[in-house]
């Protein structure tokens, strides 16, 4: 299915797309069509901004975090964000800590890192990490993981067919603020207008015109 162009920021900001749908609006703008969705957003409204696109290149990576050094690992680090890699330290660091000579890394710890930095999820420890290979299950992995996009997804939509959203700046934002707050929650992992009163407080500076 085509995807219609935007014309204009404002009818931009006030639809919701997937990321398969921005690069598609990417490729037919000729624009960078390789990144994260924000940086997706960020070449489509430096266009609708009257940007040629030829001056609008894919955004550099920010440079890595410096690696962890086997001191700095312990149960406590975070996968996500605090420069924790698979590397010659942390082979050093489970070998240490498993009691073994040797330590190999598994194929599914990488999956279980790769899943914290889809999602960013900067709460997941080396405790976390260690705990679900001990007990892996693939498919329970994988079915929450689908499970959390379908249940984001809706959230995303339903929040966006809500007319009291338009009056904040930068929707998806306030959606991705929300769903965190919900995720960590112990509440239904849905969106509904009553969010919108629960946190004011924390999506108050997002409202447009604020005086």
């Amino acid at each position: 299915m085509s995807i219609e162009i935007p014309k204009s920021i404002t009818e931009f900001e006030h639809t919701y797309y997937y990321k398969t749908d921005l690069v598609k609006i990417c490729k037919s703008l000729s624009l960078p069509t390789s990144g994260t969705k924000a940086e997706l957003n960020s070449y489509i409204m430096s266009y609708l901004n009257r940007m040629p696109a030829t001056q609008i290149k894919p955004k550099r990576r920010k440079k890595s975090r410096r690696s962890l050094t086997y001191q700095e690992i312990n149960l406590d680090t975070k996968l996500v964000d605090s420069g924790f890699s698979f590397n010659n330290e942390a082979r050093h660091w489970f070998a240490d800590y498993f009691g073994v000579e040797k330590f190999s890394f598994k194929k599914e710890m990488a999956v279980v890192k790769r899943k914290s930095e889809a999602e960013n999820n900067t709460n997941i420890t080396v405790r976390d990490l260690i705990y679900q290979i001990e007990h892996w299950n693939q498919e329970e992995i994988g079915s929450v993981a689908e499970e959390q996009t379908y249940q984001w997804n809706n959230f995303v939509h339903n929040f966006f067919e809500d007319p009291a959203t338009e009056k904040y700046q930068n929707r998806l934002k306030i959606a991705a603020v929300l769903w965190k707050l919900v995720r960590e929650s112990s509440n239904r992992k849905i969106y509904s207008h009553g969010l919108l009163r629960q946190y004011e407080k924390e999506i108050h500076s997002y409202k447009k015109d604020k005086a």
